[in-house]
């Protein structure tokens, strides 16, 4: 069986520690798309984790970790990874790559810097791992599959034909120190000698794991909101963060993915740039980043402040119906503790007009919010187990919310923890 754990919005939504807790019923994780650009935040009896290329599932024995095709894979980050990881006690990962993975170059992120840089308060705000530079290579053929580091002959010619091209746009439009390929071919070597044990034809893999029952998780990075199909383009990723990638990206056939867990938090978060509806700002978005998380709302890659706001109806069930949700896991609900009310954005009003359906991204930038307030249960609901015994406005936030996106909410996180977790039966039909 395949299950899918997926951001419902702009990222940031704690994935990491769903993926983590049901990773205790699964064989394998498997990460489907997206690099080391964006990080799930793990707390677990090891510490505290930011895990950014390998699955949240990577802390049990039992379990087998794999990068899929679909992964921009920076190798030397992987690895740093698994080292800081066993250097905290964490047995080694069983650890699979996949052979059609396609490597993250150091030019790509000296293009993503340069390319930041040209643009200057024009940029897309990223996070300078070089993943647009590398999704474009890709899409243009002239990209680095794993498997190509076994053929140095082949491989030297393709470095060949990229520093050609690259090298026109390094000494005309960013006037940078030119590449050589006998220099990467060197760097490649490396490369090489720290991936090789652990390559693996992964669709294969997956393909007899399915005959033999296991269960296979598939961890998504970010939000359907930086979606590059789906999202507020051009403010996205360069990947698809849709459930449904999950098939391509893993290798899989898509009819074998039966549970989708979309991921929703009690609020709003995003890092990075773009159209945000429900934002707020001063001393209340303060006053929330400081309470959020564990240990406030910052990138876990960039350590940048996230940008802050209120739940948004409106995009978490654009969000929940293009992942295909078959329920949602509402997380961070602790945090909202001490506000006498809570305001939900239920509604957009564009140019005079009232609506409850996403639009693309023009539209977007002009919305503005239509909020309705909620009174809150002003109390600490950590360590509660049990969805009857959450106080009465809690439950009526969580059911309100439920009814506007209109898709079961039927995990309910109320800490950091694996154990912070209230399983309930929803009301939807």
């Amino acid at each position: 069986m395949v299950k899918a754990v997926v951001g419902a919005n702009w990222g940031d939504e704690g994935k990491g520690k769903i993926t983590d807790m049901m990773a205790e019923n699964a064989d394998i994780i498997i990460r489907f798309q997206g690099g080391a650009n964006a990080g799930h935040t793990i707390i677990n009896e090891y510490g505290k984790f930011a895990l950014h290329t390998l699955p949240s599932g990577v802390f049990y024995k039992h379990t087998t970790s794999i990068i899929g095709n679909g992964v921009a894979l920076n190798i030397p980050v992987l690895f740093e990874e698994v080292k800081s990881i066993t250097e905290k006690g964490v047995p080694a990962p069983k650890l699979l790559v996949s052979d059609r993975a396609q490597i993250v170059m150091p030019y790509h992120i000296l293009f993503d810097q340069y390319e930041e840089e040209r643009l200057a308060g024009k940029s897309f705000g990223s996070t300078k791992s070089g993943i647009a530079p590398f999704y474009s290579d890709k899409y243009a053929k002239i990209g680095i599959q794993v498997s190509d580091l076994f053929d140095e002959k082949l491989l030297l010619e393709k470095l060949q034909k990229v520093c050609e091209l690259k090298n026109v746009m390094l000494e005309h439009l960013y006037h940078k120190p030119l590449l050589k390929a006998e220099e990467l071919l060197v760097t490649l070597r490396e490369y090489k000698r720290m991936v090789e044990p652990y390559v693996c034809d992964v669709s294969l893999y997956l393909h007899k794991a399915l005959k033999e029952g296991k269960t296979i998780l598939l961890e998504g990075q970010l939000g359907t909101l930086k979606d590059t199909d789906h999202g507020i383009y051009p403010m996205v990723t360069s990947s698809s963060t849709l459930a449904a990638y999950g098939a391509i990206g893993a290798g899989i056939p898509p009819y074998e993915i039966k549970q989708i867990v979309t991921v929703c938090k009690a609020y709003s978060s995003a890092v990075g740039a773009g159209a945000f509806v429900s934002e707020i700002f001063g001393e209340e978005a303060d006053e929330l980043r400081r309470r959020g998380g564990d240990g406030g709302e910052y990138g876990a890659t960039t350590g940048r402040p996230r940008r802050m706001g209120w739940f948004d109806c409106v995009a978490s069930k654009y969000g929940c119906r293009l992942q295909g949700t078959t329920d949602v896991a509402f997380t961070v609900l602790d945090v909202l503790g001490y506000l006498d009310e809570i305001p939900v954005c239920v509604g957009y009003e564009i140019d005079g007009e009232v609506t409850t359906d996403f639009p693309v991204t023009y539209k977007l930038e002009r919305a503005k919010p239509v909020l309705q307030t909620l009174p809150g249960w002003k109390s600490d609901i950590r360590g509660i187990r049990k969805y009857e015994d959450l106080p009465e406005n809690c439950r009526n936030y969580i059911e309100f919310i439920e009814r506007q996106i209109k898709y079961p909410i039927t995990m309910v996180s109320n800490g950091p923890g694996r154990e912070d977790i209230i399983y309930r039966e929803s009301s939807l039909k």
